[in-house]
């Protein structure tokens, strides 16, 4: 793997982060992408840095197509080539659906469900190239079960595993397999803007039948065996890691 590159999109921290430094354990050079958290993304980068694999750091908000597009060219300057492409940027306005916005909708929309189409676009090209590659998106619960104030991000979440399933249709005979993973709550960075932070903590700890919460290397293992050589006839899947916690919903 000492040539193969990984694009994680929102990688400056959380569990964008935590693929990130796996892929770099595992031997992959690293395009860490954020929109905002500068600082953190050059931490990251010197973390990748520190286990000899090279990063680059692109800042693009990926819910704009030309800011996708850019930092694809970015990539193809730097390395030349794209194995895996690990859609994980999210953003969301948390609010019931009847107190949502035409600008909260098209914001969420945007960067949870159209980034995942066209950084496909752009990586399944660069894919192709190389003879093939994965492509892994990180979903929630809230695609598939109710929860309270995620309206705008769970119906986002619900379409990115849709089109996981048509990516990976269309993109099968390039030896391209597209999945997705889902899952429970996990306490990061991300779940601080949920205004019923402590409720949803409490619940995954209280009801969740593994006896304890979601981590984030249980997302980042999820992720790793979809990338690796036994998941080769997984296709179009959304692999729920929950600890059982969506069977009691």
């Amino acid at each position: 793997m000492s040539e193969k590159v990984a694009v994680v999109t929102g990688s400056s921290r959380g569990i964008g982060k935590a693929i990130a430094l796996r892929l770099a354990k595992e031997g992959y050079d690293i395009v860490v992408n954020y929109a905002r958290s500068k600082e953190a993304a050059l931490q990251t980068a010197k973390e990748i840095e520190a286990l000899g694999r090279k990063a680059l750091v692109v800042k693009a908000n990926v819910g704009k197509v030309e800011k996708i597009q850019e930092m694809f060219a970015q990539v193809d300057e730097a390395f030349g080539r794209v194995d895996v492409l690990i859609n994980n940027a999210a953003s969301g306005v948390l609010r019931p659906a009847m107190e949502l916005e035409e600008s909260h909708w098209n914001w969420t929309i945007d960067i949870n469900s159209k980034a995942l189409l066209f950084c496909a676009q752009e990586a399944a090209k660069r894919m192709e190239k190389v003879g093939g590659g994965k492509v892994v998106s990180i979903s929630s619960l809230g695609a598939i079960r109710y929860l309270e104030n995620y309206t705008a991000v769970g119906v986002s979440k619900a379409a990115v595993e849709s089109l996981t399933r048509y990516l990976a249709v269309e993109l099968a005979p390039k030896n391209i397999s597209v999945n997705a993973v889902s899952g429970g709550a996990v306490d990061t960075d991300a779940l601080k803007h949920f205004p019923n932070r402590e409720e949803l903590l409490a619940d995954a700890v209280a009801k969740t039948p593994a006896g304890r919460m979601v981590k984030p290397e249980d997302i980042v293992n999820a992720v790793m065996f979809l990338l690796s050589d036994q998941a080769e006839m997984i296709r179009g899947q959304t692999i729920i890691v929950d600890g059982g916690r969506s069977l009691l919903l």
